[in-house]
């Protein structure tokens, strides 16, 4: 596919006179999802009841749509496993690489990361109480920082406030010349960009669906592991789902010979059929070619921000080849001019303590999207129409 034939706008269900700059948070509703999810709640749980499990195909839906996820991240098929969040795969692969590297005591992570993957390593290491640490150095110095000490490295490739992004491969050969486990989180990089997760050979990737894959809000989570590894991880997590034989109800658990291992609870079929159904808008997509009308759109509003908005201030990195697929902008109001925004049919969002935040979707968005989005946040920002008291009252999602 050309960059020419995108966007694919009649896939989605867009809102009239709705421009989306919110990709990166939540994507667009795909068409056939609804219809998709009505049939698994009539058709199948309504009239096939608990066979479903069976004769839907329920049971095998997590590797099935893992495996369709694994070629949007460069990854073998049957390297990729779908099911419960991001914060529960995060806590899955720390665990298990701390598993992997005995007498290592360190964490690495950087200052920039999401704050839950920072939580929920904190989290572990208090449970482990076994004097592990958690370093956070500045994103640019990791880097640098790992050595010898270093049991795992949990990184964000795409930072979530600025957009800039670690360089997977270089850091990758790094930790592992170090004697490092690598993790990558690619919440804000599975269907933003190219990635090659089996040519850089990290051991673990974790990342949510509800984004640029446009899985629905709580749509399932996924991680990949390493194929030659999986069967030496011990998981710390060791759910009913990842048992090899769970229906053979044993007292004590042994492990899936796979990727499913690293199942936990029950599947939310519901959510996964509608992810699945939403992942058919990728059928003949290209990732090299959705990255090059994301770096033309993003480079497109950058330079009309810039020329329209000068009490604007470009927070993401100026080098499209350093950045994902958004653009932040820094502004002392900014929670107040992206309320107006929204207001006038422009959705971005705010992150704290003043980052406007803007995703490029090239699946649905075009130049004259962009165009239409920098007029009307020049008049938001010119004509000072975020000072009206009404865009000040704080929303608990920002």
């Amino acid at each position: 596919m050309s960059v020419s034939n995108l966007p694919l706008k009649h896939l989605f269900e867009i809102p009239e006179d709705t421009i989306y700059l919110d990709g990166n948070s939540l994507g667009c509703l795909p068409k056939g999802v609804v219809g998709r999810a009505t049939d698994t709640i009539g058709r199948e749980w309504g009239g096939q009841l608990i066979r479903a499990w069976n004769s839907a195909g329920w049971m095998s839906l997590p590797q099935r749509v893992g495996d369709r996820i694994a070629r949007l991240i460069g990854a073998a098929e049957g390297s990729v496993i779908t099911g419960d969040t991001l914060s529960i795969k995060v806590y899955q692969a720390v665990a298990s690489a701390l598993k992997m590297r005995p007498g290592r005591k360190v964490v690495l992570s950087d200052s920039g990361n999401f704050p839950t993957d920072l939580y929920m390593v904190r989290g572990l290491l208090q449970t482990i109480d076994a004097g592990y640490e958690l370093r956070t150095p500045e994103p640019e110095q990791v880097a640098d920082t790992i050595d010898e000490t270093v049991a795992a490295v949990l990184l964000t490739h795409v930072d979530y406030r600025t957009g800039r992004m670690h360089d997977m491969a270089e850091i990758t050969r790094r930790a592992q010349a170090a004697g490092a486990v690598m993790i990558w989180d690619l919440a804000h990089s599975a269907g933003a960009l190219p990635l090659d997760l089996a040519g850089c050979g990290t051991e673990f990737a974790v990342g949510c669906t509800y984004k640029y894959l446009n899985g629905g809000p709580g749509a399932p989570a996924f991680i990949y592991v390493r194929p030659d590894i999986v069967a030496d991880i011990e998981p710390a997590l060791a759910g009913w789902m990842g048992h090899d034989a769970p229906f053979a109800m044993e007292l004590h658990y042994r492990p899936a010979m796979s990727t499913e291992r690293l199942r936990v609870g029950t599947p939310a079929i519901v959510q996964l059929s509608m992810l699945d159904e939403a992942l058919n808008v990728w059928d003949g997509v290209e990732l090299a070619d959705v990255r090059k009308a994301s770096i033309e759109l993003s480079e497109l509003f950058i330079a009309e921000i810039e020329r329209r908005c000068p009490q604007l201030t470009l927070a993401s990195p100026r080098d499209a080849a350093k950045r994902g697929s958004q653009v932040s902008f820094a502004f002392d109001n900014g929670y107040e001019a992206m309320q107006a925004l929204i207001d006038r049919g422009v959705i971005g969002d705010f992150r704290a303590p003043n980052i406007m935040r803007f995703g490029f979707t090239p699946l649905y968005l075009d130049a004259q999207d962009v165009l239409a989005a920098a007029g009307i946040l020049e008049e938001v920002i010119s004509k000072e129409l975020w000072r009206d008291p009404k865009y000040s009252a704080r929303s608990r999602v920002t």
